[in-house]
């Protein structure tokens, strides 16, 4: 009978890391808004809460809970460190992650249509093993929609780059 798996198992990685890692980020990002709040005031005026009033609220809830996630973790440091994902896992997370990083790092420079265009004709291929009569109609047709949608329809400018500055969009 196999129970559950450990964290020391080859290709396993253990909760711990994750764990402190994403509650130490929490707790700095909750230190951002906090101090922000104080900064712009966080009482009650006489017209009512100022603008930091709920955020600093907010910021001290997440402070509080990231820092008992994390002090937990370290309260049980020598416990069993249960397994958060396989080294497989992982990869896959990575495989998604790195082109949607790609993607909005491009979006400053090249705009967000042809990013857009790229990254979905991309997925479709890897990932929906789509041909290309398929990716090419469908990866120009989705931005062109959301510039119909956004920027005709409801006015709203989304980031251009050369290309739109080319055809005079």
């Amino acid at each position: 009978m196999s129970g559950p798996l450990k964290a020391d198992e080859a290709g396993a990685v253990g909760k711990r890391g994750p764990e402190l890692a994403v509650a130490g980020f929490l707790m700095l990002l909750a230190a951002l808004v906090i101090i922000d709040s104080l900064r712009v005031g966080n009482g009650w005026a006489d017209d009512g809460p100022q603008s930091g009033y709920f955020p600093f609220r907010l910021g001290l809830l997440l402070l509080a809970a990231s820092g008992w996630v994390f002090a937990s973790q370290l309260w049980r440091w020598r416990r069993d460190n249960g397994v958060f994902a396989e080294r497989s896992q992982l990869a896959l997370v990575v495989a998604m992650l790195v082109p949607m990083l790609v993607y909005v790092g491009l979006i400053y420079p090249l705009g967000i249509y042809l990013p857009s265009a790229v990254l979905i004709a991309y997925f479709m291929r890897r990932y929906g093993h789509y041909g290309w009569p398929i990716c090419v109609p469908v990866a120009a047709g989705v931005p062109l929609a959301f510039y119909l949608v956004f920027e005709r329809w409801f006015l709203v400018p989304l980031p251009k780059g050369p290309l739109e500055r080319l055809l005079g969009l």
